[in-house]
């Protein structure tokens, strides 16, 4: 006797009452042949999850629904809330517009049991997909442009992907690490592929027209989708960075205040120096590297290790940056873009590899875990996208 693949279907939803009847008849006689699911994450401010209650008594299939009143994340956050309340661990993720066709299902299924892919994502922009649900051209070409950054930034881990922005796709639950999802706003399969190492495979979708109800883009989820992209690709870096800019008008603030009072500007300068080293030192502790100093040693040594590397590294970049103006001709001002480039990437390196590196971790199993065949210049740019890619968030 043949076990039928057990699967739950996520749904998240925000006013689409009008949907739910026919996008339960639809999904239930698609998945027929399976052990399936539906469940809702209504965030609606109408009767939607009413409306699935009384669709649910009739349906083919079970029906749950789980009705937030807060919705934290957005889109995204409805569907990690929906990932850790399915039966299942095989999950299919689609919306509740019906611009998904929910005849597709079957076809993800099949091509997950190949065996060969975590996810399984519907593509419009695959050989045999459709964009004309998109619309108007000025959405198809917002939607490519977002799909093509999206891909540029994430090079190495969307090779394999056409359309990281679709919201119709299927994903081991097993495989993820549901705790270091960060969601905002709609695109929750980017956050997937870009914070985990995922094989996926896609099949072409007919992205549908939306039949009742309005669309939820707007300028304020382009504006959130911006944001996430940034906080996905640069993470901690970004922050570290949003500090550093912080210090230094605070540090050009202090020397203006004390030359101002007849303090000798050299004195300033190393009194700004010193005051803003410190208060860089206390952001990065809150915001930075926060969740990486329970392991991370004490924070007396974590003081000292951050401060005699600042202090150090200020004291070699203006010798630095002469040199190159004196030996490349270059000018003064370029040079000290240069340095500081440097100096910012040799900072967030510095802190996060050493000033926050677990304490258990010692050098000869640092050692001893590197690939061999690993240059260091190699080694040095995989550290910085693995620390670069861990989420920060102000």
């Amino acid at each position: 006797m043949l076990v039928a693949t057990a699967v739950t279907v996520i749904v998240p939803t925000f006013n689409e009452r009008d949907n739910v009847a026919e996008l339960v008849e639809r999904t239930a006689a698609a998945l027929a042949a399976y052990d399936a699911e539906i469940l809702f994450v209504d965030d609606s401010s109408d009767d939607t999850a009413s409306e699935i209650e009384r669709v649910a008594v009739d349906a083919a299939i079970p029906v749950r629904v789980i009705h937030r009143t807060e919705n934290t994340g957005g889109l995204g956050g409805a569907v990690v809330v929906g990932l850790r309340a399915a039966a299942s661990d095989l999950c299919v993720v689609m919306d509740g517009d019906l611009q998904h066709p929910p005849e597709l299902l079957p076809a993800l299924l099949v091509r997950h049991a190949e065996g060969d892919a975590d996810v399984v994502a519907a593509s419009r922009y695959v050989g045999g997909g459709d964009t004309s649900g998109l619309g108007t051209a000025v959405r198809f070409g917002v939607s490519r442009s977002a799909t093509w950054l999206t891909r540029a930034m994430f090079p190495i881990r969307l090779a394999r992907s056409t359309d990281p922005m679709t919201g119709f796709f299927l994903v081991d639950r097993s495989r993820l690490d549901l705790d270091a999802l960060k969601p905002q706003g709609f695109k929750i399969l980017l956050e997937i592929l870009a914070r985990t190492d995922l094989r996926i495979a896609e099949i072409p979708m007919e992205f549908g027209e939306r039949r009742h109800g309005t669309s939820k883009a707007s300028f304020r989820q382009g504006a959130t989708f911006v944001a996430h992209l940034t906080r996905l690709r640069f993470g901690k870096m970004s922050l570290f960075a949003l500090i550093g800019a912080i210090g230094a008008v605070a540090n050009l603030g202090i020397m203006w205040a004390l030359t101002a009072v007849g303090v000798p500007y050299i004195w300033a300068a190393i009194i700004g120096a010193e005051v803003t080293i410190i208060g860089n030192f206390i952001l990065q502790e809150k915001f930075v590297f926060a969740d990486m100093r329970t392991d991370a040693r004490g924070l007396g040594r974590r003081f000292a290790a951050s401060f005699t590397f600042n202090n150090i590294e200020a004291a070699l970049r203006i010798p630095v940056m002469a040199l190159m103006v004196e030996t490349w001709h270059i000018s003064s001002v370029l040079a000290t873009g240069l340095s500081l480039i440097v100096a910012f990437f040799a900072r967030f390196l510095f802190h996060s590899l050493v000033v926050y590196a677990p304490a258990r971790r010692g050098r000869t199993e640092a050692a001893v875990s590197e690939p061999k065949p690993d240059t260091a210049a190699i080694r040095v740019l995989r550290a910085i996208d693995a620390e670069a890619m861990k989420p920060g968030e102000l």
